[in-house]
Parts: structure tokens; C-alpha cells; sequence
């Protein structure tokens, strides 16, 4: 299965709309499947009375600065559809959730916070979309069957939680990629990562871990004013990113035999030989035969040395003539 990656515009388009266009193109340079922005208001995501929050002072004033304009979305939509890479943006109240769908999105996305909250997870799935779901703080699985509850009241089959860690950045001892390998032995949903580190390479190990779905913020500078500038990738580090990705994908899996690769250089195994001129009838035994390169079609493999020895010969060998039963 082909990992689903998400490049993360968020809100580093900076209330430019050509900002956003160039994001849309970086995704699509990059290789992702979707790039996905963020549709949010300061007047429903916080409270008037929130205190002092994560550092900011006003984190109201903050949103209202970095909200993506409403009006953007059908544009920013048909953008996507005209570069063939699937538009995403991720709906923070019931008006963002009519807006997309109204739009033709193929899929929803919850964010890690409002996936602990059940009237939001219901809001989301009413759509009847597939839904993406960030696991909140600490990849919490007890939300698990609540989403997954709610998504079958909907008829919703196709639904993905994401493990994350909410912290930004991410450092690499709270990453618990092994979070992923537990969460993929459950086939009822897809699993995937939202990583939040600063490295390329951590999307990579989470798909080797058994990740389906990634989802990475970039953006086109990080020097530029933002609150998620400073850890997300750039356009050459998410392009980087995406091909470690494919990478990943192409060194999964299991495989009894020989592969493709190796197919031409099993020659290089032994076969089972005559060591001495032997008679049709005789018994072979360690003092007549033994094994040399190369295995060829037809010979007794070295492998098959216990089962030969006290078989009788069928026919006469020379020295060093391929044993064949």
C-alpha cells in the first residue's frame, strides 16, 4: 500500500494567497499526495477569557492573524485539482465542516486536540467522509473505540488514526515509534504518524514501523514570522522527505526464497558432488561425496545433504559430476 503523505501548510501561508499557491506547488514538487491547510476562527476555537496560553498573551489576537480567509478555500481547491495533488484542510467548527464538504473534499481531518472532544469527533463524522484522526496528547488509545464508534454510526469504513505528540517541536526520545508498530496490529482503521520533529527522517522509520499515513508541516521559509515556521521543513527537506518515504515502502515486507535481485546468484550456492568415481547402485556417503559451487537447475542442492547421505546412486559419477536424483 502506498504511505497517504500530507504535507502540512497550516497556516504558513501568512494570510498571503500567493503564499498559499506556492505552498500547493511545493507539495506537489515534493510528491505528496495532499496538502492540507487549516480552517479555523478566533471567534469559535478559543474562549474571550482565555488566559495567558502557551506563551502567548493573546492567543485570540494570534488566530485572528493567522486564520485562513474563508473566501481562499474554493480557489486554493480548484488550485489543487488544476496541479493534481488532493486539497485538505482540517475543520475546527461546524461551519468549516459544511464549507469543506460543500467544497467536494475527499476526506476530514481532526486535529489531536479536538479528537478528545466526543461533540466534535460526531460533528466531523456526520459528514460521512473518511476521517483522518490525530490521537491528542500521547497518542491516547482510549479514544479509539469512542471514534471508531461514532465513525460506524455514519457509515464511515475508511478512517485513519494518526500517533502523534502534540509538542512542536517533537524531540526524538518522545517519539515512540513503537506506538506505531502496536497500532498497526489492529486492522479495523489505517494507522499513520503526525510528526512533529525536526527531522526528514522520522516519517520514514514511522512507515517502516507500519505507518500508511503521513502528515508533516513545511513550509516555504522558516524565517518567516509564524508561530509554525520555525519547526516545519522546507520545500527541498519535504521532498527529501517524501523520497526516503518511497524508499521505506519499497524495503517493507517479508519474503521466504529468493527475491528478484538474488534470483540470478543462487548459482552461487553449492551443489552436492562426487568426490571419487562412483557406481550406479553404490551408497553415497560422506566418503564419496561432497559439496561445491555452483548450484545449477537440476543438481542436489547442498541443503539436501542429510537426506542424500544412504541414498543409492542411480547412475555412475565421475570426480566432481553433479549428483542429480
Amino acid at each position: 500500500m502506498e504511505t497517504f503523505i500530507i504535507a502540512e501548510a497550516g497556516a504558513n501561508h501568512n494570510k498571503d494567497f500567493t503564499k498559499a499557491l506556492k505552498l500547493i506547488d511545493a507539495a506537489k514538487e515534493a510528491g505528496a499526495n495532499a496538502v492540507k491547510f487549516q480552517t479555523y476562527s478566533s471567534e469559535t476555537l478559543y474562549s474571550k477569557n482565555t488566559p495567558d496560553f502557551a506563551g502567548y498573551k493573546n492567543i485570540n489576537k494570534l488566530i485572528k492573524d493567522i486564520e485562513l480567509p474563508r473566501e481562499w478555500q474554493k480557489d486554493l481547491k480548484q488550485y489543487c485539482d488544476e496541479q493534481n495533488i488532493e486539497f485538505m484542510s482540517t475543520p475546527f467548527d461546524e461551519s468549516a465542516v459544511e464549507e469543506l464538504v460543500d467544497l467536494g473534499v475527499k476526506r476530514l481531518k481532526i486535529a489531536g486536540f479536538e479528537s478528545t472532544d466526543p461533540r466534535f469527533v460526531d460533528m466531523v463524522c456526520s459528514a460521512g467522509l473518511p476521517v483522518i484522526v490525530s490521537l491528542g496528547i500521547g497518542s491516547d488509545f482510549r479514544l479509539i473505540p469512542h471514534v471508531l464508534k461514532t465513525a460506524e454510526k455514519y457509515g464511515i469504513k475508511d478512517i485513519s488514526f494518526l500517533h502523534c505528540n502534540n509538542a512542536y517541536p517533537t524531540p526524538p526520545e518522545d517519539v515512540f515509534l513503537d506506538t506505531i508498530k502496536a497500532m498497526a496490529l489492529d486492522n479495523r482503521y489505517k494507522t499513520g504518524f503526525s510528526d512533529h520533529t525536526l527531522s526528514i527522517y522520522t516519517p520514514s522509520l514511522a512507515v517502516a514501523a507500519g505507518a500508511t499515513v503521513i502528515e508533516k508541516h513545511f513550509t516555504l521559509d522558516r524565517k518567516l514570522p509564524g508561530p509554525d515556521h520555525a519547526f516545519a521543513l522546507e520545500p527541498n527537506d519535504l521532498k527529501i522527505m517524501v523520497d526516503q518515504i518511497r524508499y521505506a515502502e519499497k524495503c517493507k515486507g517479508s519474503k521466504l526464497g529468493f527475491s528478484s535481485s538474488e534470483e540470478k546468484f543462487k548459482m552461487g550456492m553449492r551443489s552436492i558432488v562426487a568426490k571419487k568415481p562412483i557406481k550406479k547402485g553404490e551408497v553415497f556417503t560422506i566418503d564419496n561425496i561432497t559439496t561445491k559451487r555452483p548450484f545449477l537447475e537440476g543438481n542436489v542442492a547442498a541443503r539436501d545433504w542429510g537426506i542424500t547421505l544412504g541414498e543409492t546412486a542411480n547412475k555412475s559419477y565421475n570426480i566432481d559430476d553433479f549428483i542429480k536424483w
